[in-house]
């Protein structure tokens, strides 16, 4: 197989009981973006297992295939860009998040046309400055007591929580919380309250309400490595595995040139691997010769630039690698995802997600 990702179902399962032992409040598993790149159902059915009863995704057409799965977990979506199919949403019971009064005045117009009571989590912006309501809270409060909407959360969203230290954790939980009182004031009140994500869950115990989000920490990645420590430092475990095909092996005299431009030179007499990923399956770019894949016993470096379907490392003279040996490019043994983040200027994240489709995930 030319590359492949295993994915440890297991880990995810060890990584949720972990977090639960750890909290009071319910355990809402985020499996948006494909779950992170490890796969939306299968980590979903595994979730739900572990003793998570919610899932979160970001948009509908995620939901959807959750229920077509034949999932029954409570589910809340919370990107739902105006166009969305709001009347299917509801005829699934499917949770809908609301982030402004248009989309109050939408969804409960499709409510009206099922003729079912949406299921809504109010969301407020406290100082991200992206999704959530901020301007209209005021107006919102009146409209809000007037619709045909079931309330069932509230929530907001940190955008430093993986800062412990940082001052405005605390200012956003204030508001959050002001807010919330000031909910309750006209007359209603949710069943649930959500502000907590991986980060705030492991560091934040008075921000974690009656649900906490379960995102990366979930797939046994830190938050941030710099701020909170490893995955091992949080006796997480990571639960993807990328593994590769050597397309060729040669060997090179010293001096030689390296891919596109030429932008790296051979010091050396060494044996060179072409590895059959590139840009097209999500390795991205720009990653320096501090990444690179895990061959016969011993860290290769990336060597030249990433092309569209292949990259190329320096498994030095010695090494006994040969053309169809499988390597891993991240994982247990050589590089984590961590080290390829880094060496891509990135963040463990997009490591993970950018995977692409057609690159078969395989589950354990």
């Amino acid at each position: 197989m030319r590359a492949f990702v295993e994915v440890n179902l297991k880990a995810i399962s060890n990584n949720i009981k972990l977090v639960k032992s750890k909290v009071q409040a319910e355990v809402l598993a985020v499996v948006k973006a494909d779950a992170y790149g490890h796969g939306l159902v299968p980590v979903a059915k595994c979730a739900v297992d572990a003793g998570a009863t919610w899932l979160g995704v970001a948009l509908l057409e995620e939901a959807f295939l959750l229920r077509e799965a034949g999932i029954k977990a409570p589910i809340v979506s919370w990107l739902t860009p105006p166009s969305s199919d709001f009347k299917r949403a509801l005829e699934l019971d499917i949770d809908l998040a609301i982030p402004s009064l248009k989309h109050l005045e939408l969804i409960v117009t499709a409510g009206k046309a099922v003729g079912k009571k949406p299921r809504v989590h109010i969301e407020v912006d406290t100082g991200m400055s992206r999704g959530g309501l901020l301007g209209e809270w005021s107006e919102f409060l009146i409209a809000a007591t007037r619709a045909e909407i079931d309330v069932v959360g509230f929530w907001s969203h940190f955008a430093r929580a993986d800062e412990p230290d940082e001052i405005a954790n605390q200012n956003q939980l204030n508001d959050f919380e002001k807010k919330l009182a000031q909910l309750i004031e006209v007359g209603i009140t949710p069943k649930y309250v959500h502000l907590a994500n991986s980060a705030a869950t492991l560091t934040n115990l008075s921000s974690h309400k009656n649900i906490i989000r379960l995102g990366i920490a979930m797939y046994g990645l830190s938050p941030d490595v710099k701020t909170m420590g490893s995955s091992q430092d949080l006796e997480l475990e990571p639960a993807m595995t990328l593994k590769a095909e050597i397309q060729l092996v040669k060997r090179v005299p010293a001096g030689s040139p390296v891919g596109y431009g030429g932008t790296q030179i051979t010091s050396s007499d060494t044996k060179l691997a072409i590895i059959t990923m590139g840009y097209s399956d999500g390795i991205p770019r720009n990653t320096t010769s501090a990444a690179g894949v895990y061959a016969a016993g011993r860290r290769a470096p990336i060597i030249g630039r990433v092309s569209m379907d292949q990259f190329v490392v320096d498994l030095g003279a010695e090494s006994n690698a040969v053309s169809g040996e499988v390597v891993e490019v991240f994982g247990p043994l050589g590089y984590s995802i961590d080290d390829w983040a880094a060496a891509s200027g990135t963040i463990n994240y997009e490591i993970v997600t950018r995977i692409a489709s057609r690159v078969p995930r395989i589950y354990a």
